[in-house]
């Protein structure tokens, strides 16, 4: 007898291949521990988990063990919105008005340097000394402007990094993938315009209709936010904020998918309104540590996508252009950009040369909102040039992630803002009051006091932001249920 979960052959409807829910399910399974499994490996090798899930990806898809059905892994498109709209949505709280003026105009003079001269760099190169069309080119140059701030976080916690350089850098990275947003939002639209035939000549529809559509999407997601404000009452408790937060985001894509335009920019839109006039930042530490499995499976998908064969393959070619030999390009130049803009911006702002010679090496890594956008564009532009693109962008990026984090703390090390040695990580006078010296081993008692002030003094300090939210969410769910079931003895809320 078979039952209607047994991994037998799959269903056709229609002419439709069904896959069956064990096969969805395992598939699922499979995916959630291949990319924690890998982490496991790629920790070892000091290489952030976005590295571990792509590789997951590639280990179990069509180039290795061939454990994920391709019918799975086109069923589970929708991934890329999903993870893009937690993404999105959590860079709008960096647009807190009170945060951007503490920040100045200084950083996003750097910011916006570096992030258009790596756009400009790759623009430049592809377009107008490759040949590679504009469509291809100006999508390529705005996948350039993104950052991934992971590897580049991580290591300044480890090296316990501390400095103007490190100061700068950590405004940097949160606003950096915000001008990664906007750049692509409206690259995708000229790119679109582009291919459609509407490019002749016609600046109206190259140009001025996509930032119309932009500013459409942008007030829309706007007045999403107003109605996340308005839809967390009081008398709503954390999980319930958490499914409504949750349940906007999904119909925000919805709605954006309806009318064909990208959620992006509406995404964070919403969750810049919504820090403004909330004042909570709670909901998005909250929505930061329930996505992890989410941004799992998709950045998993993205390796199951690669296509390992079309980096030397002659019929994947650009114009004629092996996509070996564009990743190469693309991977140096956006190197050289970021570096040339960091040190431009630090230039016109007048910052320290510590912070102007070394901050354009932190920038490196390229991950997770570059892949997400490249999905993407594999989807609105299709098999051919979409598929390029991504294929471009996650070879550059297993790339970026291995040698980002050697950048990160060479960058650190050279500025200097970090140490290990401990007379450097302490300020305890050597002298007595009367100017004669004091014992060495006095000394070293006091340093060692001085860094157990510093340690945290309960155990639950070590936990993220993004943890502790959760886990009060967690507690006050369990106090509400444990009320209900004292005042209310054998009844159950549901």
């Amino acid at each position: 007898m078979q039952g209607r979960y047994h991994l037998a052959a799959n269903q056709e409807r229609n002419g439709v291949i069904m896959m069956s829910p064990t096969t969805v399910i395992v598939s699922v399974s499979l995916m959630l521990f291949g990319g924690y499994l890998m982490t496991r490996l790629t920790k070892l090798a000091k290489l952030p988990n976005v590295t571990g899930y792509i590789l997951a990806g590639i280990l179990l898809g069509p180039y290795c063990l061939k454990l994920i059905p391709a019918q799975i892994i086109e069923g589970m498109d929708f991934l890329s919105d999903i993870a893009l709209a937690f993404i999105a949505f959590s860079a709008g709280e960096f647009f807190r008005m009170s945060t951007l003026k503490s920040n100045g105009v200084k950083v996003l003079v750097i910011t916006v340097l570096e992030a258009c001269m790596a756009s400009v760099v790759v623009f430049v190169a592809t377009y107008f000394v490759m040949k590679l069309g504009m469509a291809f080119s100006i999508t390529l140059a705005a996948l350039a402007a993104a950052t991934a701030p992971a590897s580049t976080l991580m290591t300044i916690r480890q090296t316990r990094a501390h400095g103007d350089l490190v100061d700068t850098l950590l405004q940097v990275v949160a606003l950096d993938d915000v001008i990664g947003l906007v750049a692509y939002s409206i690259a995708i639209s000229v790119a679109l315009s582009h291919i459609s035939g509407n490019a002749g000549g016609n600046s109206f529809q190259m140009i001025v209709l996509p930032i119309l559509i932009n500013l459409g999407v942008l007030l829309l997601g706007g007045l999403f936010g107003l109605l996340l404000k308005f839809s967390m009452g009081r008398k709503h408790s954390t999980d319930n904020r958490l499914i409504i937060a949750v349940g906007l985001l999904f119909l925000f894509c919805g709605v954006c998918s309806y009318l064909g335009v990208s959620p992006l920019l509406g995404c964070m839109s919403m969750g810049t309104v919504y820090v403004n006039v909330s004042d909570d930042d709670k909901l998005f530490k909250q929505l930061n540590y329930f996505s992890p499995p989410i941004l799992l499976l998709f950045f998993v998908r993205s390796g199951l996508n690669f296509r390992l064969e079309a980096l030397f393959s002659p019929n994947s070619a650009v114009q004629g252009v092996p996509l070996i030999r564009i990743s190469v390009i693309y991977f140096i130049l956006r190197i050289l950009g970021k570096y040339g803009g960091a040190y431009l911006g630090c230039l016109i702002t007048k910052k320290d040369a510590s912070v102007r010679n070394y901050l354009g090496l932190a920038l490196v890594p390229q991950a997770g909102v570059a892949i997400g956008l490249a999905a993407m564009c594999a989807r609105v532009l299709g098999e051919g040039l979409g598929t390029d693109l991504q294929t471009i962008i996650l070879a550059s990026s297993v790339l970026y992630e291995m040698i980002g984090p050697v950048c990160a703390k060479l960058a650190l090390y050279l500025s200097p803002s970090y140490s290990d040695k401990l007379e450097d990580l302490t300020e305890v006078a050597e002298v007595t009051e009367s100017g004669q010296l004091r014992p060495a081993v006095e000394i070293l008692i006091d340093r060692i006091q001085q860094i157990q002030r510093e340690l945290p003094a309960r155990p639950k300090e070590w936990m993220s932001e993004e943890e502790c939210a959760f886990q009060s969410a967690a507690d006050e769910q369990s106090e509400n249920l444990g009320f209900a079931l004292r005042t209310r003895p054998g009844h159950f809320a549901y």
